[in-house]
This record gives structure tokens, C-alpha cells and sequence, in this order.
């Protein structure tokens, strides 16, 4: 059975050098290819911290998809160049598996009209680790029940985008499920002190983003009710965390068919 052939695009930086590690585990899976704009040259299990794989760093993301064929890349950049990576993924005939944050609903659309002129797939996920979209899962089902609810999410402080793509979605979904049933939580005046202070709004859901050294990623929805609340909270310790998630991405990215938008879609 041929092996998945995968590209690592990102492949220098923190969550990129956990990919080339996973990838280069998997009996199924065969590195082909690693770019980033720093370590050009340097092999990329060696920046990853494994064993030298003979896959050297290359900055020209294009050239490497041409030259390896592959099957699937994995985008895990900046939110600035996105984009102009996913277009570059598609427009080469390659799957792709993105999860670099800062996709818009217009982005969205441009990835599924891509698709389908090109006659490949992409899975744009928001987040990666399977207690998160459990996470989501769960607080979608809150949702019903009790309206009223924020959402508190807190990552590194390297993030450049805030809020995260796990919030947005997590709020999405949950006005979804509140849709269904007309419910919607009541509108309170509000004067704030300071500019802000109450964090991003999607539709009466507030957002608080939180960016410190020592977190990777975390997020707490908290519902409040009739004397009462609840919390559904996700903690990623490591980037290890997001692992099986991407495996199961690029396992699964030649199956389904266009655009797949969050991972909950896949299991």
C-alpha cells in the first residue's frame, strides 16, 4: 500500500516540528517535504529534534509540492500568509490540511470554490486536539438549555490573532443550536468603563482572550442560569495534544470531498 506522502509547510516553527515528528512516526505516512522562511537547508528532523530524515528545509512551498507530488499539506504558519499558502497548496493539485488560525467566513468560501475547480480537498480546523472539539461538542448541547454564556479562551503569547479559531467556532456553533429553538439570551444595557472591558461580542456571546507565556491553549465556556452555572473547560499542555487530530486529518483529507471546516466533522 502506498504511503501518504505529506509536506509539512511551517515546519520550523513550534507546532510544525511536533508535525514532522508525528508524520515521520507513522508507518503509513512519509515525509516528502518541509518548508519554512528560517532553518532553509538545515534537515527537518534535526530541527524537530528526531532523527535526521534526509528532508531538507526549503522556503519555496510551490517548488517543493511540484517536485514530491505530494498527497497532502499541512499548514501550520501565520495567519498573514494563509492564505496566499492555501492557494498555493490547491492550485498545485495537493490536499490540504490546514491549521494555522485566522480563516474568515470569506475565506471559507474562496477554499470551497478552490476545491472544486481544482478537484481537491482541504480541511480547515480550528483546532486539532479531540478534547477541544469534544469541548465544543459539549457546549453546543449547553446551549440549548442556558442562553446566557461567555467564553474565555487563553493561549501563548506568541498567538497573533485573537480571538482564536476555537472560540469563533465554539460561539458558532452554539448560536446554531440556539437558532433551532428561537432562544436567544436578553439583551442587557451595559456602560463600560474602559473600552473593551466586556471582550469581543458574535451575536450577544462575548469573547475574552487571554495572551500569556507559560500557555499553550485552553478555553472555558461558562453558562450562567437560574442560581446556577456551568463550565466546560479544555486544557492543552502540550502541542502533543493536537497530534492525533492532525493524523486524522491527513488520513482522512483524500476521502471527504471539498471543503471540511472543523474536526468534529470527522469523527
Amino acid at each position: 500500500m502506498a504511503k501518504i506522502k505529506v509536506i509539512v509547510n511551517g515546519a520550523a516553527g513550534k507546532m510544525g516540528r511536533e508535525v514532522v515528528k508525528a508524520v515521520s512516526k507513522e508507518k503509513d505516512m512519509e515525509l516528502v517535504g518541509a518548508v519554512d522562511l528560517k532553518e532553509v537547508g538545515v534537515d527537518a528532523g534535526t530541527v524537530a529534534g528526531v532523527v535526521i530524515l534526509g528532508v531538507q528545509i526549503s522556503d519555496n512551498l510551490e517548488n517543493i509540492i511540484k517536485a514530491t507530488k505530494a498527497d497532502v499539506v499541512v499548514d501550520v504558519t501565520h495567519p498573514s500568509a494563509v492564505m496566499e499558502n492555501t492557494k498555493t497548496i490547491l492550485e498545485n493539485s495537493a490536499n490540504a490540511v490546514i491549521g494555522t488560525t485566522g480563516i474568515t467566513e470569506e475565506n471559507l468560501t474562496e477554499i470551497k470554490n478552490l476545491c472544486a475547480k481544482h478537484k481537491v480537498n482541504a480541511i480547515v480546523a480550528p483546532n486539532f486536539a479531540i478534547g477541544a472539539v469534544l469541548m465544543m461538542k459539549f457546549s453546543k448541547l449547553a446551549a440549548k438549555y442556558m442562553p446566557r454564556v461567555e467564553i474565555i479562551e487563553l493561549h501563548h503569547d506568541g498567538k497573533a490573532d485573537a480571538p482564536s479559531g476555537t472560540a469563533i467556532k465554539t460561539a458558532e456553533m452554539m448560536l446554531e443550536e440556539q437558532a433551532k429553538k428561537e432562544q436567544k439570551a436578553e439583551k442587557v444595557k451595559e456602560i463600560e468603563k474602559i473600552d473593551g472591558v466586556r471582550g469581543g461580542n458574535i451575536e450577544g456571546i462575548h469573547i475574552h482572550s487571554v495572551r500569556l507565556p507559560g500557555l499553550v491553549a485552553h478555553q472555558e465556556v461558562i453558562f450562567g442560569g437560574l442560581g446556577q452555572t456551568l463550565k466546560i473547560r479544555h486544557d492543552s499542555i502540550s502541542r502533543e495534544s493536537f497530534m492525533p487530530g492532525v493524523l486524522l486529518c491527513i488520513r482522512k483529507v483524500k476521502e471527504v470531498k471539498g471543503l471540511t471546516y472543523g474536526l468534529d466533522n470527522l469523527l
